[in-house]
């Protein structure tokens, strides 16, 4: 009984044998996927050249849970060894190309243990001799050391391998798309990400895949910001072309940012969602951060482009419409705050607004302690109010009044940090020496006038002045210089050397004298970029006489960049292709 058994087995193993050595043969006499899968399923152990035949072994992947570990004692000779020998068996037998065969063997570790554990030879002249002979004898589920290759962990393999697929070319269609995808660039260590959150993009009929990338390429995107894209992104390869994901990089390309930026903070351990996205960038652009300044958030705070920063910040601006922040209001802080966009600073503005909104504080309240405290809300984490009140032994109502009459005790009352009494310490100096400096510009002191101008004014009182003598040095007068501050205040918001360059711009440079600030003063608002390049187009026209001579400084550097291209660019045939030449200098 057990010796005919046995035989069976003999014969199935030759069967297995003969068609992978003689195709044709296997063509006339196939064995069905259901016997294949029984003699993969077989467990035997070579052990010293001599075969013991197993049981009724049912494990799909023997690689996870080996009958023998070698732990310490597997050295990287021996790991080398096994290596090799799947290597000449995924290659020589199974036909599989060099590449991929190379890159198999050489990427599954915990293959190559399994492996191992099945062999009793450690010594290396022994290591070859016994895998191969454990290979030809027992086939193994090729699935498993190609999706380990692929950057999927040990774990989640198991969960992909299927009872009736065994061989790689059982499954034709998906290792075409596998091909498509590394022919295309896409690192083949990361194609396990694409296969775990877009399977069905590997059961593409031939071309749809190719053509799914060639239409991303389109949008003028580079190779290298695509294979970027959907190693980040796998669901874009699934379905038609995304939509909102269009809409994100059509809305970067009217920012001069370009998709180059996308690609360079894009992480293949986030997630992004390019409709929050959007609608992060759309309400922005509403609250009047648009163009340039939206730009320069951007750059400045790329996590707004990552799910889960975007979700927490457009959270924020619902808040803010929800207690009655204005849109200008909203642009203001925004513009003053530009911190106030970074993740840490959304998560501390979210739980203060909870706080206020637990204690039942007023909306009127809230709003006026956002638009006076908003950069110590960035810089403050809030213990909850229940843990303030419970500390405290008072009652809610108590905590609202207490606040009401104190804005400021919030924080030295519920911040979770027990510096943040010095903190406002700091704070009430630096409010100090900046009344001391508006005290000088002629404003009356705790009027509200004074109150707005130490919103308006950022900085210490130090910084200001400095900023402040950059114009009286530069040779305008000082009452000149004070009056000018009180109407345009956000003219000494800019660090003192910034300034300084600005006004070497526009008095070496472009040859205008000083007091064209004056008439202009948003002029300083201004990127030191977006300024250069309009002077040289400028000055470039104005010597082949075809722009006015002294124009405004609002019209030269005030203008869109439409208006701009239009109305000074293209009034000279040389004038776009010099246009371009000047952008891409000042990069």
């Amino acid at each position: 009984m057990m010796f005919s058994r046995f035989l069976k087995k003999l014969e199935k193993i030759a069967q297995f044998n003969i068609c992978i050595a003689f195709p044709s043969i296997a063509h006339q006499n196939q064995v069905s996927r259901s016997k294949l899968y029984h003699v993969y399923s077989t467990g035997r152990c070579f052990q010293s050249g001599r075969s013991v035949c197993g049981g009724n072994s049912s494990s799909r992947h023997w690689s996870q849970s080996p009958t023998r570990v070698f732990g310490n004692r597997v050295s990287r000779a021996m790991k080398n060894e096994a290596q090799k020998a799947l290597f000449d068996y995924l290659h020589y037998t199974r036909t599989l190309s060099f590449v991929d065969a190379e890159h198999i063997s050489k990427n599954s570790p915990r293959f190559i243990l399994g492996l191992l554990s099945k062999i009793d030879d450690t010594r290396k002249e022994d290591i070859s001799r016994a895998l191969t002979k454990f290979l030809r004898y027992n086939p193994i589920n090729e699935f498993e050391p190609f999706f380990e290759s692929l950057g999927l962990r040990p774990s989640e393999v198991s969960g992909f391998l299927q009872r009736d697929l065994v061989l790689l070319s059982d499954d034709g269609l998906m290792f075409e798309n596998f091909h498509v995808l590394c022919y295309y660039g896409i690192p083949r260590g990361k194609i396990g990400r694409l296969y775990k959150e877009a399977r069905e993009i590997f059961g593409y009929e031939n071309g749809v895949l190719a053509s799914k990338l060639e239409a991303y390429e389109s949008l003028v995107l580079s190779k290298p910001i695509v294979i970027k894209l959907v190693t980040c992104c796998p669901l874009l390869l699934v379905g038609g072309i995304d939509s909102e994901f269009v809409s994100v990089v059509n809305k970067l390309k009217g920012l001069n940012i370009g998709c180059d930026w996308l690609a360079h903070y894009l992480s293949d351990r986030k997630t992004y969602n390019w409709l929050r996205i959007l609608e992060t960038m759309e309400i922005l652009d509403k609250v009047g951060v648009k163009e340039e300044k939206l730009s320069r958030l951007l750059k400045a705070y790329p996590d707004l482009v990552g799910e889960a920063s975007g979700n927490k910040a457009y959270i924020m601006f619902e808040k803010f419409h929800k207690v009655g922040l204005q849109m200008n209001e909203i642009d203001n802080l925004v513009t003053d705050n530009p911190e106030m966009l970074s993740e840490k600073s959304v998560k501390r503005i979210i739980e203060a607004l909870k706080f206020l909104k637990r204690i039942k504080m007023e909306k009127q309240f809230i709003v006026r302690f956002l638009l006076c405290y908003m950069k110590l809300i960035c810089s403050s984490s809030l213990l909850g109010p229940r843990a303030v009140w419970n500390r405290l032994k008072i009652g809610r109502d108590q905590l609202c009044q207490i606040i009401k009459e104190e804005p400021l005790r919030l924080f030295s009352l519920a911040s979770k940090t027990n510096n943040s009494r010095i903190k406002l310490d700091s704070l009430d100096l630096r409010n100090a020496e900046k009344t001391a400096f508006l005290l000088k510009l002629g404003y009356v002191e705790n009027s509200d006038e004074m109150v707005r101008a130490l919103k308006k004014f950022q900085g210490r009182g130090d910084e200001l002045q400095e900023r402040f003598d950059c114009f009286v040095k530069a040779g305008l007068d000082y009452n000149v210089v004070s009056q000018l501050v009180k109407r345009a205040p956000h003219m000494l918001n800019r660090p003192k050397g910034i300034i300084e360059k600005k006004i070497n711009m526009l008095t070496d440079y472009l040859g205008y004298p000083i007091e064209s600030v004056i008439e202009s003063p948003t002029y300083l608002c201004y990127s030191m970029e977006r300024i250069h390049q309009r002077f040289s187009m400028y000055i470039w026209l104005k010597e082949r006489d075809a722009a006015m001579p002294r124009l405004t400084l609002g019209t030269i550097v005030g203008i869109s960049n439409t208006l701009f291209v239009s109305y000074f660019v293209n009034t000279h045939p040389e004038g776009p292709a010099t246009w371009e030449n000047i952008k891409k200098a000042s990069t």
